[in-house]
């Protein structure tokens, strides 16, 4: 054995693993298997520290593959949607274009060719830290087989009832381009004012003047005694005139502002369900590029933003004398989740999932802990968060991702709204009803479409084609497919049945027969709402059973100070220089080694040097090890049954507990507190004390020195897998093991 241990040639290490077939199982329906599905990252973009925390799966996958249960680890990349887009038009923006500059469907192949040439680094990292997935059976969420399974349950729930299309308040965002769902709005408080506005009779408080203009109701507490005479009638809307009723509505608080408050349905999820209560008009004042549209009425208004529309709403009020006051108001105001730009609550035509049917299910599985969840502590939070969830918005206005499979014949649909690139490269936009003339142009340029909530539409484009009238030769411009694409959670919810080969017809692959339910679920903890929920709802409506036996919400990585990473403060850690830098093994085991389950890591450079050190610990101890061999070359190497010295049943002693500790804290996975032990039985037991004891002895150490290395080593494959099968590799030979490899060696008993 050389020196020092050199983790530069671990990658050798991992291709002895890969080509010895070590990650892929064989189905054996004598035995339980044990699954679990990579939560897949996003395939254009470098791991970060959160990804390294992969490491928790490999433990598990690890410990049972050693186990001898049939084991898979089942890897794949996200197309990520929204992210992805996003991080693409910013390319585009450096070379001074966006993405208004290219049809749909070349910006979907220039996507495309960007992630495809990026796909790579993701895998090759993870390689880099050790996981031992089965890349034989790698998936990303936008290949073909992905794709029609999710167009066959978006069939299904169809058929089944589950999914509508409404005009709905959704929360926009007028720069990324589309709708979000609840859970992706980041609520911040905002230093901003509350105007006083008089609306003749009453005074009104708002803290969005501007959306007066879109108006239809101002509405009162009923037993409010200031009001109750006037709910009923009628006011005149400022600076529009137009008339609208004062309505009385228990949700309005007496106590803020005046008492009366303004209804703008169109703008206002509160407003919205009021409107809807109370039978109001909906007027919607601006357009989903965010600017206002003809509704605000006066001419000056059109295609201005909020808050310039805003500046000038305010400056009229005041002009005409109506503004009687404007006073210091700090409220909470939703942001988009991905560039950080101010939510717009608007109306608009979306795809939406009936989600109350879904929830229960969902919820009676967990309560019955059929699908436990890990810390316990996170049940009561998925158990509160389904109860008040609300039906699910799927469509998203983006290019990247899964394409709603509905066609239009434009024929049935003159009011859609399309807009296109015509051959001068000129970005059109219009109703089809005055563009009819021009649809080669709108089939081949098609950037988007907008289709009433009425709107006829087909689940083929040959079922679309045979509503026209027109002939054959005219029809392909005529029948468009939605633009919308499915939000990334739809398709990702699927992830675990689709991935191991569940098929719509019944004809399911052997690995969806054998390994479905998965076992285990790792995640963090931020995403139980977003993903482990849409799982576990979409697993048992599509498949009849749970997803996963386990929902396990791991740590979050956070800086040696303890706060969260992010590039704005300049404390992210790039998890391959650190293995560069001190091997995988320090990582993964700085990762995990005290961690209580669920709890924060604050991951330093000095935890990973402590680890760095352990490693090269085991080296030198094994080094010592092997040349106490090559000095007894003829010594016994079967373990007695009876040990007469006092130290060595001591050691065999320790070993036994800490066998039977680390079996059952992987099995709790309480992962940190396996780490801990094993660090400490090593080094102080076995390093330490053993070792130190048997500089004066003879041959008779040989059979514990190899019984406690090579049961060491088992032990601390799952969390350190690179150090230890190197080690392995240099003395099995000469330890006479009958075990080819360290990662599919029997587990201790």
């Amino acid at each position: 054995m050389d020196k020092t241990y050199t983790p530069q040639n671990e990658d050798k290490i991992y291709s002895l693993w890969e080509t010895s077939g070590a990650f892929t199982p064989k189905i054996d329906k004598t035995k339980e298997p044990f699954s679990i599905i990579l939560p897949p990252p996003n395939a254009n973009e470098p791991l970060h520290a959160g990804h390294a925390l992969y490491v928790v799966e490999d433990i598990m996958v690890r410990y049972h593959r050693m186990l001898g249960d049939p084991t898979l680890w089942l890897p794949g990349t996200d197309h990520a949607g929204i992210e992805t887009q996003f991080v693409y038009e910013k390319h585009l923006k450096a070379e001074g274009k966006s993405r208004f500059d290219f049809d749909r469907d070349t910006l979907y192949k220039l996507i495309a060719e960007y992630v495809n040439k990026n796909r790579d680094i993701a895998v090759n990292q993870m390689k880099r830290l050790g996981f031992s997935l089965d890349w034989t059976r790698e998936r990303f969420t936008l290949d073909e087989a992905h794709n029609q399974r999710v167009f066959a349950v978006f069939k299904k729930m169809c058929d089944d009832g589950l999914v509508y299309r409404d005009e709905k308040i959704v929360n926009y965002c007028t720069f990324c381009g589309t709708a979000f769902s609840n859970l992706e709005v980041v609520h911040k408080t905002v230093n901003s004012h509350l105007w006083y506005i008089n609306y003749g009779p009453l005074e009104v408080a708002t803290t969005r003047p501007e959306t007066l203009l879109g108006d239809t109701a101002v509405a009162v507490n009923p037993s409010d005694p200031r009001y109750q005479k006037l709910i009923g009638t009628t006011i005149t809307l400022p600076l529009i005139g137009r008339q609208i009723p004062i309505i009385g509505e228990e949700s309005v608080s007496p106590e803020f502002g005046t008492g009366a408050v303004k209804v703008t349905p169109s703008h206002s999820p509160e407003d919205y369900d009021m409107a809807k209560k109370h039978g109001l008009e909906f007027v919607r004042i601006f357009d989903y590029d965010g600017k206002a549209n003809s509704n605000v009425v006066d001419e000056k208004y059109i295609g201005l933003f909020p808050n310039q529309l805003r500046e000038s709403v305010v400056k009229d009020l005041e002009s005409a004398g109506i503004l009687s006051k404007t006073v210091d108001y700090s409220h909470e105001v939703g942001h988009c989740y991905k560039c950080g730009r101010s939510i717009e609550p608007i109306t608009a035509p979306q795809w939406f999932v009936k989600i109350r049917s879904l929830a229960d299910k969902a919820i009676e599985v967990v309560k019955k802990d059929k699908v436990k969840i890990f810390p316990s502590r996170f049940k009561k939070d998925f158990l509160t968060w389904m109860k008040d969830i609300r039906d699910w918005p799927i469509s998203r206005q983006i290019v990247w991702g899964h394409r709603i499979p509905v066609w239009y014949n434009l024929d049935e649909n003159p009011d859609i709204l399309v807009s296109y690139i015509d051959k001068n490269g000129q970005n059109i936009s219009g109703y089809w009803k005055n563009l009819k003339d021009k649809y080669q142009e709108v089939a081949l340029g098609l950037q988007t479409l907008l289709a009433p909530i009425n709107a006829k539409y087909y689940f083929s484009k040959e079922e679309a084609l045979k509503k026209s009238p027109l002939s054959k030769g005219d029809l392909e411009g005529l029948v468009l497919q939605e633009t919308d694409t499915f939000d990334t959670w739809f398709s990702s919810g699927q992830w675990p049945y689709s991935t191991l080969g569940w098929e719509p017809d019944g004809n399911h692959s052997e690995d969806f027969k054998y390994f479905y339910p998965t076992s285990v679920l790792d995640t963090m903890w931020d995403i139980l709402f977003f993903w482990v929920a849409r799982m576990i709802m979409m697993g048992v409506y599509v498949t009849g059973e749970i997803p996963f036996k386990v929902a396990h919400m791991h740590s979050r990585v956070l800086d040696g100070k303890g706060q969260k990473m992010s590039k704005s403060k300049g404390n992210t850690i790039n998890p391959l220089s650190i293995v560069e830098a001190h091997g995988a093994d320090a990582l993964r085991m700085a990762l995990v080694i005290g961690v209580a389950p669920g709890s924060d890591i604050a991951l330093s450079e000095d935890k990973i040097r402590a680890q760095r050190n352990f490693v090269n610990k085991i080296w030198n101890a094994s080094r010592f090890v092997l040349m106490t061999l090559e000095k007894y070359p003829d010594a016994v190497f079967d373990l007695p049954k009876n040990l007469t010295n006092s130290s060595d049943q001591e050691i065999v002693d320790k070993l036994n507990k800490i066998i039977t500790s680390t079996t059952s804290n992987i099995d709790k996975y309480k992962f940190g507190q396996a780490a801990d032990d094993l660090y400490q039985f090593f080094w102080h037991d076995f390093c330490d004390v053993y070792l130190e004891s048997t500089k004066n002895r003879d041959e008779k150490i040989i059979p514990v020195l190899k019984h406690v290395l090579i049961t060491s080593l088992k032990l601390l494959h799952p969390f350190i897998p690179y150090v230890t099968e190197t080690v392995y590799q240099e003395l099995k030979s000469k330890l006479k093991s009958n075990e080819e490899l360290l990662i599919t060696s029997t587990w201790p008993r």
